[in-house]
């Protein structure tokens, strides 16, 4: 961080100044008078506490990302084996189809937790514990040997998954909170790295393995296995102190501010909410069905893998740039239409030509896919203090994700019952039209802060 590094450097400096003050008890009390508290403190260690706390702020850095990373693989693994799953479990297309919504059902209901959670124990502890989870539930889940155990290890994983979705951007608001856009961008391009890299390696490293789907769903446990250890030194750390000479201001807020933000009666937060698990419906129909569609057009295992994999790589860069260019805009409605405009684009393709322009089909519905970063830089820009993103968070994506859980579902017994991806394609392409709806509304320059209030 730019501003942190030069606060450091000026640290530096006034310590060392000190240092080589004059032996008089004068000159020392003078230089101490001048001396911030941040300067003089010392972690339990000896080490100075600029010191420890950049130390601290760059394992932050490295936590967030490679627990981005980590979000998504446990899916679109699994997208890109799923034939192989449902052969070797005996699943129908209704079974499979509830496979594809456990994802947004627990993303849902234990995401929830996630603020509570954060409250008792600190976000980075629990993030770190989603992590030992999101591990534990890859590495049961291909040896259980029943569809319900195979459930059940998907949801401890997926468990996880959801508490540390929903922490992200608070981490991010309280660690960086001059750098939200930026921030916002590095995770996002970093989940969608991790997403995109499970969907292209996930069919050769099965095949590398010896062929055994279980092998290669279960090799991701190692990635989740890394994210747990940045946070290992961080699970008693509750975050960046405030400044020692706004203590008193932001305590006096405090005792001025209502003590929970009402954030039903945002319409703000309601649009996020639908607007979230619009998208939401759309990325995880896409992960867990588009591979699917691609080999029933007649495209082989390996390249549905590499297709998948691209609409997920376009998010890599594009994570990166479009919460970069959200935040400097009043609103962010322009970048919803365009989102959209690219989905529709590719849905109508997969409809009418799926095979002979797959690859133009797959790069569309990852410029699509973006629109989920877009809501998480929403939700850091649509809330003005750090309790209030919090409470967004939760309520954006928990309420979004239950909106999410019929899509998925509902194209798996299209797709059984109907004997081909025509209706199931067409059901995406009609839920495309709300989503730009409720992104264009969600994306006005409000605060859920204001508007909870002038409700109330």
């Amino acid at each position: 961080m730019d501003n942190q590094s030069s606060h450091d450097s000026m640290m530096g400096l006034m310590a060392g100044k000190e240092t080589r003050t004059t032996s008089s008890t004068a000159g020392r009390t003078a230089a101490r008078a001048k001396t911030p508290v941040a300067a003089r403190a010392t972690a339990p260690d000896g080490t100075p506490a600029t010191a420890t706390r950049a130390w601290t702020t760059r394992l932050v850095v490295i936590g967030i990302v490679l627990s981005a990373v980590n979000l998504r693989p446990a899916i679109t693994s699994l997208g890109a084996l799923l034939e192989e799953v449902r052969d070797g479990l005996g699943m129908s297309g209704s079974v499979a189809g509830l496979l594809t919504s456990v994802p947004p059902l627990c993303f849902a209901v234990f995401g929830v937790m996630a603020p509570r959670l954060a409250r008792r124990f600190g976000p980075a502890a629990v993030v770190c514990a989603a992590m030992v989870a999101v591990t534990a539930g890859l590495l049961i889940r291909p040896y259980t040997g029943s569809t319900a155990g195979f459930l059940a290890g998907s949801a401890l994983a997926l468990m996880g998954i959801a508490v540390s979705n929903v922490l992200m951007p608070v981490i991010v608001k309280r660690w960086f909170p001059d750098r939200v856009g930026s921030m916002t961008g590095l995770y996002s391009m970093a989940l969608a790295a991790g997403t995109s890299v499970a969907a292209a390696v996930t069919v050769p490293v099965t095949d590398a393995l010896g062929g055994g789907w279980r092998s290669g769903l279960a090799v991701w446990a190692g990635l989740a296995a890394a994210a747990v250890l940045p946070w290992v030194p961080l699970v008693r750390d509750r975050g960046p102190a405030p400044a020692p000479e706004a203590g008193a201001a932001a305590r006096a807020r405090a005792e001025r501010q209502p003590p929970a933000l009402r954030i039903t009666r945002s319409r703000t937060a309601w649009a996020l909410a639908v607007f979230f698990g619009l998208q939401a419906t759309a990325a995880y129909i896409t992960m867990g069905w588009m591979a699917q569609i691609f080999r029933d057009a007649g495209v082989s295992a390996s390249t549905a893998g590499l297709l998948l994999a691209v609409t997920m790589v376009m998010g890599v860069p594009l994570a990166f740039v479009i919460p970069r260019v959200a935040t400097r805009l009043p609103r962010q409605g322009p970048i919803v239409i365009a989102l959209g405009v690219c989905g529709l684009a590719g849905y109508a393709g997969l409809y009418l030509a799926p095979a002979a322009g797959a690859w133009a089909w797959a790069v569309l519905l990852g410029i699509s896919n973006c629109a989920f970063p877009l809501a998480l830089t929403m939700v850091g820009m649509r809330a003005r203090t750090a309790a209030g993103v919090v409470q967004l968070s939760a309520f954006a994506q928990s309420a979004g994700y239950l909106i999410s859980i019929p899509g998925p579902l509902l194209v798996g017994v299209l797709y059984q019952h109907s004997g081909g991806w025509g209706l199931p394609i067409a059901l995406m392409i009609g839920l495309m039209l709300p989503q730009m709806a409720v992104g264009i509304l969600a994306g006005r320059d409000r605060t859920v802060e204001d508007e909870a209030a002038a409700t109330a």
